[in-house]
C-alpha cells in the first residue's frame, strides 16, 4: 500500500512538469488537426493530407523553443495511441463474414506487396527500410500503417524523411485511386460486391475506401469497408514481425541495453483491443468513441510528424522512390484483380 501511495504521489508531483513541457507543442499539433480537420469537411480535401502540409509549414516550431519536445511527444506517442485504438475496430466476426479465399487472397496480397517492395528497391538502388516502409503502407493502410511500421524500424538519418515521404505519397495515391478505380471497375464490367472487393483491397486509406465505394452503392461501400477492414487487422501481425526481425539491431548505436522491446506496447495495445471486441465486452459507445479518438490521435500525430520535417529533405528523396511505390500501388492492383479472376 505504501508503495502505491507513493507511485501516485510521484506521478502526480510529475504531472504539472509533463503538461507544462508538452503542453505547447502538443497544443500547436491540436489546432493543426483541428483545421485540417475543417479544410477537410467544408473542402472535401482528405484531412490527413491537410495535416501533414500543415505541419510541413509549421517546421519551424519544431526546430528549437518551447514547442519542441511536445511535438515530438505527439509524433511519437500519441501517434502510437492513436494506431493502439484502431484495435476497436477489429473482431472475428469481420473474418467469418468473408470466407477463407478472399481471407487467403488479402494476406497474399499483403505479403507479396511487401516482397515486390523489397525488390523493387533493390533494382532500384534503395534501401530496405524504405521499401518495408513504403510496401507496409500500400499493402496494408497507407498513412496508419507506415507510422506504426516506422515505429518499430532501425533509425538512421534518414527515417523521417522517409516516413513523411510515404504519408505524403500513399495519400496522394490514395486520392486518385477513389477517384480513377471505380471508372476502371466499370470499364472491366465488375458487379457490385466485386468492385467493393477491388476497391477495399487496394485502396491506401480508409476514408478514401469509403469514398470510393459508397459513391458506386451502398452495397459496394459495405464491402469495400469490410474488405478494408481485415487489411487493417493485418497491421499488428505484420508490425510484430518487424520488430522481433529488428529487435537486435540498434538505432544507430551499439548500446545492446537500448533495444526495442520484444512486443511494442502499441500492438499488444492493438490486439488486446481487438480480442475484447471480437468477445463483444467492449460496448458500441466505447467503439464508437475510441474510433473517433483513434482519428483524431492520428491526425495530430501526422502533423506533429510534418513539423519534425524540412521540406527540402522530401525532395531528396528522388525519382526513384517515387517509382517504387507507384509501382507497389499498381502490383497490389493487378495482384487483387488476377485473384479475384481465379476465386470467381
Amino acid at each position: 500500500m505504501t508503495a502505491a501511495t507513493s507511485a501516485v504521489r510521484k506521478y502526480m508531483t510529475s504531472l504539472p512538469e509533463a503538461v507544462t513541457r508538452h503542453g505547447p507543442g502538443f497544443l500547436v499539433c491540436a489546432t493543426v488537426g483541428i483545421a485540417a480537420q475543417f479544410l477537410s469537411d467544408h473542402y472535401g480535401a482528405p484531412a490527413m493530407l491537410m495535416a501533414l502540409l500543415l505541419g510541413i509549414a509549421f517546421h519551424f516550431l519544431a526546430e528549437e523553443g518551447r514547442c519542441v519536445s511536445g511535438i515530438d511527444f505527439t509524433a511519437k506517442k500519441v501517434l502510437r495511441f492513436g494506431v493502439a485504438l484502431l484495435g476497436v475496430r477489429i473482431s472475428v466476426d469481420l473474418l467469418l463474414a468473408l470466407g477463407p479465399g478472399l481471407i487467403a487472397l488479402l494476406v497474399l496480397a499483403i505479403i507479396s506487396t511487401i516482397l515486390f517492395g523489397l525488390l523493387g528497391a533493390k533494382l532500384l538502388g534503395r534501401g530496405w527500410r524504405l521499401a518495408l516502409l513504403t510496401g507496409g503502407s500500400v499493402a496494408i493502410c497507407g498513412a496508419s500503417a507506415a507510422m506504426a511500421i516506422a515505429a518499430v524500424l532501425p533509425k538512421n538519418q534518414f527515417s523521417e524523411r522517409n516516413l513523411i515521404f510515404t504519408i505524403l505519397s500513399v495519400t496522394v495515391l490514395s486520392t486518385i485511386a477513389m477517384i480513377a478505380y471505380p471508372l476502371v471497375t466499370s470499364t472491366l464490367g465488375l458487379d457490385h460486391r466485386a468492385t467493393g472487393v477491388f476497391l477495399g483491397g487496394t485502396i491506401h486509406d480508409v476514408a478514401q475506401v469509403v469514398g470510393a465505394g459508397f459513391s458506386v452503392s451502398e452495397e459496394t461501400g459495405e464491402t469495400a469497408t469490410l474488405i478494408k477492414l481485415i487489411r487493417v487487422t493485418m497491421l499488428a501481425p505484420v508490425v510484430l514481425v518487424f520488430s522481433l526481425a529488428f529487435r537486435n539491431m540498434q538505432s544507430g548505436e551499439a548500446d545492446t541495453s537500448k533495444r526495442p522491446p520484444l512486443i511494442p506496447g502499441f500492438v499488444v495495445g492493438f490486439l488486446v483491443l481487438a480480442a475484447l471486441n471480437s468477445f463483444g465486452l467492449l460496448p458500441q459507445m466505447v467503439v464508437s468513441t475510441a474510433s473517433d479518438v483513434s482519428r483524431w490521435a492520428l491526425l495530430l500525430g501526422i502533423a506533429a510528424v510534418g513539423m519534425k520535417t524540412a521540406l527540402k529533405n522530401i525532395f531528396d528523396v528522388g525519382r526513384e522512390a517515387v517509382i517504387l511505390i507507384v509501382a507497389e500501388t499498381l502490383f497490389l492492383a493487378v495482384f487483387i484483380l488476377v485473384g479475384m479472376h481465379y476465386l470467381g
